[in-house]
């Protein structure tokens, strides 16, 4: 399948996190998946340390067992999550937010891919510095946006997810990932898109949010 016709700039602003608009019945062809691995892994990673592993599920009854741990992270999770108490949307649109998240709660175990990026490290990172809390992240998220926006400008639908690693330990269990040295970073469905016309989303102006020199 050829990229969508789309320029950088709209595949920048186009990429949408999509979950109602996922495609369930079409099977995503392994070659597409690949062809975005290879352009997730061009991206900047620190000090060069290719440390990610991506894991691609496709088996249905792993699918299932997986979307089970998304949903148990969503219903009891085992962290408290601290809002920053920030709300710069209106009512509609987090209404529409609400009722997108609960089709994706709804229907994770029929998406054809599940991707869940990761990175090798020496050991858990619960306890560790903000430093090498940003390095690790810092390292991963690069490489998860590039798969992102390479299946943007082919047909495809992502979303970034994390309530599953209220239960990582499980899904590690579950996906034969060595708990003790790999972190899981995101739970990503992956199917072709219903439509390809995405637009940029309602944003902050830049004027608000850039700082020159102090803040």
């Amino acid at each position: 399948m050829p990229p969508l016709d789309l320029t950088a700039d709209e595949v920048l602003t186009t990429t949408r996190a999509v979950r109602r608009r996922l495609d369930l019945d079409r099977p995503v062809e392994r070659t597409l998946i690949e062809e975005c691995l290879r352009l997730a892994a061009q991206a900047p990673t620190g000090r060069n340390r290719q440390r990610w592993d991506f894991v691609l599920v496709t088996d249905p009854a792993r699918r299932a067992a997986l979307a089970d741990l998304y949903r148990l992270g969503l219903t009891r999770p085992r962290q408290q999550v601290v809002r920053d108490g920030v709300d710069r949307g209106d009512p509609v649109r987090g209404r529409r937010i609400a009722e997108s998240a609960q089709y994706l709660f709804d229907h994770l175990h029929e998406v054809p891919v599940l991707l869940v990026p990761c990175i090798r490290v020496r050991g858990r990172h619960e306890n560790a510095s903000h430093v090498g809390q940003a390095n690790t992240w810092g390292s991963i998220l690069p490489a998860v946006w590039q798969f992102m926006l390479a299946a943007r400008s082919r047909g495809l639908g992502t979303a970034w997810t994390t309530p599953h690693l209220h239960y990582e330990r499980e899904a590690a269990e579950l996906l034969s990932i060595p708990y003790e040295t790999v972190l899981q970073a995101a739970l990503i469905p992956v199917a072709h898109t219903i439509g390809t016309d995405f637009r940029a989303g309602p944003r902050t102006e830049v004027d608000e949010i850039a700082h020159w020199d102090t803040w």
